[in-house]
């Protein structure tokens, strides 16, 4: 299909097989991404050791860093470009392109330079122990030297999506997750190289991924071009960018800060071995939460364009189409991982020790799971009608506003327990700051408005974002 004409169709498609055609491929994408984590955590653990899983634990942080840039460039180009698309400003869209792949860029270089400066000093200030440093050294130093292929893939799947074209989006994920678990046990096992061969299997195999999508765009297979004037970085672009972006970069970054805050309480209450168990715990996270941040990647580009093309509601069926089918997932998940959290458990080891007390710590973790896509979905709606204070606010609310200062305080009152409890607790107030906006923005983007077709005059609505809330 023409890439035009694939775009358009965000337009005029129904929205219930737009939604569909969008989210599946991107679940399937983000479910074999996850199903990488969890085989190179089975390698990792079964191959060196539960403090190998800690110390890979501890790298993390960083790692989050490093993607918390590159998706702030990927979702505010992404939403920035769906945009400029429905408003048919393609020169422009390919302008927002090249800014965003010229900073990725200069990123990675920043990054690559780190692998040989301050790696260790990070390690250690993260938290890292002396028998698990070593672990995490050999993990992040290949992880940072590859830097430009994480930020660069990580970076256009997002403006990839945003073009309407799914179903590649989909194979730049399922790419290298493949090409990893073949490579993981290689370099593992076969070349005895422990937990560095993890890392540059998974280097690797980004770097496959960067060669498939370069060639996806310089081959004209996309609706948007690479030129050298368009590499030019444009200021008011980039703002435009990373004002939208910065949500997503504050949501991820603090995620690095709240994996900081969780692996210092955990040695302290714990000891080395709960940072193990919270690395497989952190694994069955994100293999769970990936249905329902593929659907709201789904919903994005129709959401985006939509609102861009003044068809409001197109937009607002997507939202509330979007709404029921996270709330479904996010409650037949949490079943799930309450009745038979041992199920999981089992896939990264059979130590009775971490049977048990990682499965007292899921029940915990998960008991109000079911409401979490609703925080989700909220948070990726600001994010494509580019409302940056309330997607920001979103953003900042589960991990900074409620999850630190919970992780901080409730180990002092219940001890270890407390770890697990700040989880549920921060997830249900969140939830309720995400219905707050909703119902405060309900006239403007869920109920009232026109579509251009059938008012010309109708003014385009706006989330008021500057008063009567947050």
């Amino acid at each position: 299909m023409d890439q035009k004409m694939q775009s358009e169709r965000l337009g005029t498609e129904s929205i219930p097989t737009l939604l569909k055609n969008l989210s599946i491929p991107a679940i399937i994408g983000m479910f074999v991404m996850a199903f990488y984590n969890v085989v190179d955590t089975i390698f990792i653990s079964y191959g060196v050791g539960i403090d190998a899983v800690a110390g890979v634990t501890i790298a993390f942080p960083l790692m989050m860093i490093i993607m918390a840039v590159a998706g702030a460039l990927g979702i505010g180009g992404a939403s920035v470009i769906s945009r400029r698309l429905g408003e048919r400003r393609e020169g422009e869209a390919n302008q927002v392109f090249g800014t965003v792949i010229s900073v990725v860029l200069i990123v990675s270089v920043i990054g690559a330079i780190g692998a040989f400066t301050f790696l260790e000093p990070l390690l250690l200030l993260f938290g890292a122990t002396p028998d698990i440093l070593p672990y995490a050294i050999d993990y992040m130093f290949p992880i940072l030297i590859g830097t430009i292929f994480f930020s660069f893939s990580f970076a256009t799947n997002n403006i990839v999506r945003s073009e309407g074209n799914a179903q590649f989006a989909m194979m730049t994920m399922i790419i290298p997750a493949v090409l990893n678990i073949i490579l993981d046990p290689i370099f593992i096992f076969g070349l005895n190289m422990g937990v560095a061969g993890a890392a540059w299997a998974t280097v690797i195999s980004q770097a496959t991924v960067s060669v498939v999508l370069l060639h996806y765009y310089l081959t004209g297979k996309s609706s948007l071009s690479i030129t050298w004037r368009d590499l030019i970085v444009r200021w008011n672009i980039l703002k435009e960018v990373t004002a939208v972006g910065m949500p997503a970069f504050v949501q991820q970054a603090s995620g690095s800060i709240m994996m900081i805050a969780i692996n210092t309480m955990l040695v302290q209450h714990g000891g080395d071995l709960y940072l193990g168990i919270f690395g497989l715990i952190q694994r069955i996270i994100m293999f769970t939460v990936m249905p329902l941040i593929g659907v709201m990647q789904g919903m994005m580009p129709i959401v985006g364009y939509n609102f861009g093309a003044r068809k409001f509601e197109r937009m607002r069926e997507t939202i509330w189409l979007t709404l029921k089918v996270v709330t479904i997932a996010s409650v037949v998940i949490s079943a799930l991982l309450l009745l038979v959290p041992t199920w999981f458990l089992r896939i990264f080891t059979n130590d009775p020790v971490v049977l048990e007390e990682g499965a007292y710590a899921m029940r915990i973790m998960f008991i109000v799971f079911s409401v979490v896509g609703i925080q989700v979905v909220s948070g990726g709606l600001y994010q494509a009608l580019g409302k940056a204070k309330p997607a920001m606010i979103l953003s900042l609310s589960r991990q900074i506003i409620f999850l630190i200062p919970l992780v901080i305080i409730l180990p002092q009152f219940f001890g270890l327990t407390g770890v697990w409890l700040a989880f549920p607790v921060s997830d249900f107030l969140s939830t309720i700051l995400a219905v707050y906006l909703l119902y405060r923005d309900r006239d403007t983007i869920l109920v009232k408005g026109k579509d251009e077709d059938h008012d010309q005059g109708e003014e385009e609505p706006q989330i008021a974002v500057t008063s009567g809330g947050v």
